[in-house]
């Protein structure tokens, strides 16, 4: 009679510590929104023609996630000819995401030209919009890219 009850009761055990577990997991990320920013973003418009002080084809590859945040791989290119390529970090607040990208241009005969860009995107239905500003070793930045997730 031990037997037959001892079998249900280690088979409910071993279940109820399976749910326990898949409910108790310390990665889960409780805030959806965020979650939506996983993956690579592009630029909608790849080779677009850009202004002479403006960076365009943006790729942001979200690699790492947290409740609020999102952080991974950045590139696009600036002055028409220099190759951007960093890391970008941002913060979620309500549909706004603040952003910061730090990257190293290449091209033209440059090397190793710092790059900071920042701004203030938009999450809007499957696109993010995003204004920005920054500084290069070849002077100030500045527009609006809209990015799309590939």
């Amino acid at each position: 009679m031990t037997k037959r009850l001892l079998i249900p009761a280690l088979f409910c055990a071993l279940l109820s510590s399976g749910c326990f577990e898949m409910f108790n997991q310390s990665n889960m990320n409780p805030n959806p929104t965020v979650q939506l920013l996983g993956g690579t973003w592009t630029s909608l418009t790849a080779n677009s023609t850009s202004l002479i002080n403006s960076c365009t084809n943006f790729k942001w590859n979200v690699t790492e996630q947290s409740s609020n945040a999102g952080a991974g791989t950045f590139t696009a290119t600036c002055f028409q000819t220099l190759a951007i390529s960093g890391t970008a970090r941002g913060t979620l607040a309500g549909a706004t995401i603040n952003w910061t990208a730090t990257a190293l241009a290449n091209g033209a005969g440059i090397t190793d030209c710092a790059v900071a860009l920042t701004g203030s995107a938009t999450l809007e239905a499957d696109q993010i919009r995003i204004p920005y500003t920054g500084t290069t070793c070849m002077g100030p930045v500045t527009g609006t890219e809209i990015l799309r997730r590939n």
